[in-house]
Parts: structure tokens; sequence; C-alpha cells
């Protein structure tokens, strides 16, 4: 695994941290309900908005892969150890990732439009669901064989880690123009 996980595996939590901030001070317009509450409420408490669900699930999903890439590190783990410390979080980030991106699809589709890739935001959360699939695989091809204690598929893993990074990339890259489009950019600079 080594440190190289462990450091990106903490700047993939940070964004997460960031989005979700992002997320629940987002001006909601005229009588929204960000003036009325505090940063520390709006951060820790928000159930009716389904862009906290997602944003929130999604950082819980990257704390889960931190304590997976941090157990790997333990070459004394035996098979037994490695599924219950390492590829179980694996597992659960996965699941958090699928879920939080089902969420973001359904926020920005409302339901209805399922289907809509001229759409900027429905194209994010298309490459963020695509992305969160393949993490999945990838979570499956992970597993501990109990006979031999290797992974199920190294390659596989491998292959749809980097599928998945591939297609969060895509979304994030997507982000600038629609940033750009709606004036984010001027609050930037």
């Amino acid at each position: 695994v080594g440190s190289g996980r462990c450091i990106r595996d903490s700047f993939f939590t940070g964004a997460a941290l960031l989005q979700h901030i992002q997320t629940v001070t987002a001006d909601r317009g005229v009588g929204g309900a960000v003036a009325q509450r505090t940063s520390v409420v709006r951060l820790l408490c928000e159930p009716g908005r389904i862009d906290w669900w997602a944003t929130g699930i999604q950082l819980v999903g990257t704390l889960w892969f931190n304590i997976t890439t941090y157990a790997a590190l333990n070459a004394s783990l035996d098979y037994e150890q490695e599924i219950v410390r390492v590829w179980t979080p694996d597992a659960l980030g996965s699941v958090c990732f699928l879920v939080a991106s089902y969420l973001a699809l359904a926020e920005v589709t409302h339901g209805v439009r399922l289907w809509d890739p001229t759409d900027t935001g429905w194209r994010i959360s298309a490459f963020n669901m695509v992305g969160s699939i393949f993490f999945g695989i990838s979570a499956v091809a992970s597993f501990i064989l109990p006979s031999s204690g290797d992974e199920l598929s190294v390659e596989a893993t491998n292959l749809f880690t980097f599928l998945g990074a591939v297609c969060f990339f895509g979304g994030a890259w997507l982000l600038l123009p629609e940033a750009a489009e709606s004036g984010l950019s001027a609050e930037v600079d």
C-alpha cells in the first residue's frame, strides 16, 4: 500500500470535507436557512437536504477508505484480520460512495430526468456514479481469499480503482466551466 496512498486518502478526505462545508454554507437565496443557523449546526445536521446527505455520506466513505489504508500498512495481519480491518472498511467506503452518488444524481435530476447529458450537473453526477460503481467493483475484487490470503484479483482492484479515479477527475474537471458560468470563479479570486 505505502505512504503515497495515505497521502492520497488524506487529500481525498480533505476534498470531501471541503465539499460538505461548501454544501452546508451555500447561499439558498432569499429567506434561506443560511443566515438563520450557525455554521456548526449546518455542518452537523440538515437532514432535510439531500445534498447534505450526499456530501456527508461521501465524507464518511473517505474516512472508511482512510481506515483501510492505514490498516493495510500492517504487514503482520492474517487473512481474517485483513478482512475485518482492511477489506470491510474498503467495502463500507465503497457502499457510502454508491449511496452518495445515487443521492447526488437524484438531487440533480429531481428523480425525474434520469437521462440528461446536456446538463452539466447531470454529467458531473453521472461521472461520480460511474466512478463509485468502479470503486465498488474494485472492493469486490480486493476481497481476501481465505485459502491463500491473497486478493481475489489484484489486477482488477488496480484497474477499477484507476477507472474510478479517472471518473471522479472527469466530474471535477466538469466543475470548472460550471463554476465559471455561475460566477464562482470570481468568488475564488
